[in-house]
């Protein structure tokens, strides 16, 4: 009996280290949990549709530049992966209500979104209701290509940062462009009619007017986005005109569409445009496009400015070889959100707003670019490139032509003032 005795004495002692033991283990099993969770943001875009090609290659983008930079190499605050979330959006205002409050539902709180700028207003608005509705659960616009200026002036939101240069800021420095040609005497200009198709034509024609007030705007004309299947029509209109030249800010479907009428037509004016590459776009240009066809764009096209960049479009390359990197600002964007959130440690929406304010941020390309904090706008250079086949090291849609880089203007010529009265949450 005393030895049983002696027993339980001892196993008492012996059973709270065990359960302190397990509790140790538990707690740190816990831990270990939370800080493999992944970090998860949202890719907002046309999926399916007319416009499907441009989302899927943007998604392409974002996840080949999540896992090269930061998954093959253990993640980011300490261990955590990202996740890349598509949500197919269709281009359509109604269905990105109904996909943000999927993203909602899922505690998603960073939403990378790029395509319409009539898609990105309402995204803006629904998280600007919803932020000011549910604090503590806010949500983050990270918005890599659609340039309404109205995004960064009357309707800025401090949970908005818009990471490519806006219609004004990218036609200021096309204009000048065209201004320096003594050739041009008469304009056409023809865009999709929304926010941003009428952006470009009210300014091209406020900014020719002051800078050239010689040039005669021979047209202006607006068509319905994502419906026109053969542009014969307008195209025979700018015929008729007599421009000498075009300037339109069509993408998508729409820019093959209206392309592929063009090089038909044989047409042999300058066409300026904004979105006339990639995605099907440079094939259908062809020989047709030569010397013809300018794009005013961020950064530099051929020949890329480092070997990092030059690396990182070989490699998305071999692993997506029906793509290209047609939008590289979608890199800069996920890098300038990571160094935000490694800096404050910390993945709440505010936190990150906070540190992308007023942040300054070397790409791969070797340029310094700003997000100035007083609206949440990018400043970076600015270039017209001409599509060609000559001096080309990286073509698109695997065709042996592209685009080459002929006029650039630093970023610290493309600084524009805004109308934004930005109102920051408290916290």
């Amino acid at each position: 009996m005393r030895n049983f005795q002696a027993l339980i004495v001892i196993s008492q002692p012996i059973r709270k280290l065990l359960t302190t033991l397990s509790l140790v283990c538990t707690l740190s099993l816990g831990s270990l949990s939370i800080a493999q969770e992944p970090v998860r943001i949202a890719f907002m875009d046309p999926l399916s549709g007319t416009f499907a090609s441009i989302g899927n290659t943007g998604l392409k983008i974002l996840q080949f530049s999540a896992d090269y930079y930061y998954n093959s190499r253990g993640g980011i605050l300490g261990g955590r992966m990202i996740e890349i979330v598509p949500l197919d959006n269709k281009q359509s205002p109604n269905e990105t209500q109904l996909q943000f409050r999927r993203a909602v539902s899922d505690d998603i709180q960073i939403i990378f979104q790029g395509n319409s700028s009539a898609v990105a207003n309402t995204l803006n608005q629904t998280i600007s209701r919803h932020n000011r509705r549910n604090p503590g659960q806010e949500v983050l616009q990270i918005n890599y290509s659609a340039v309404d200026p109205i995004l960064t002036e009357d309707n800025c939101s401090f949970w908005h940062f818009r990471f490519d240069a806006h219609a004004n800021m990218k036609l200021n420095i096309l204009t000048d462009y065209i201004a320096a040609d003594p050739d041009i005497k008469s304009m056409y200009i023809i865009g999709q009619d929304y926010s941003f198709g009428q952006v470009v034509s009210d300014t091209s024609i406020e900014l020719l007017k002051q800078k050239r007030p010689d040039i005669e705007i021979v047209g202006n004309e607006f068509h319905p986005i994502g419906q026109v299947k053969d542009f014969t029509p307008y195209v025979t209109k700018i015929v008729s005109s007599g421009a000498d030249a075009v300037i339109t800010g069509n993408f998508g479907a729409d820019m093959v569409s209206l392309a592929r009428s063009i090089i038909d037509s044989g047409l042999d004016i300058p066409i300026y445009t904004f979105y006339a590459a990639y995605d099907g776009i440079t094939a259908t240009l062809g020989e047709g496009g030569k010397n013809r066809i300018r794009l005013i764009h961020n950064g530099v096209a051929n020949p890329l400015p480092s070997e990092e960049r030059k690396q990182f479009n070989r490699d998305f390359k071999a692993e997506n070889p029906n793509f290209d990197v047609t939008q590289p600002r979608i890199l800069n964007a996920l890098q300038m959100v990571v160094t935000a959130i490694e800096q404050t440690q910390s993945t709440d929406p505010y936190d990150i707003a906070v540190a992308l304010e007023d942040m300054r941020f070397t790409t791969i390309g070797g340029e310094e670019i700003w997000m100035r904090g007083d609206d949440h706008q990018i400043f970076q250079s600015l270039s017209i490139s001409v599509h060609t086949d000559e001096d080309i090291e990286f073509d698109a849609d695997n065709s042996g032509w592209g685009l080459r880089t002929e006029y650039q203007v630093p970023k610290e010529d493309t600084i524009v003032e805004s109308s934004c009265q930005m109102r920051p949450p408290r916290r």
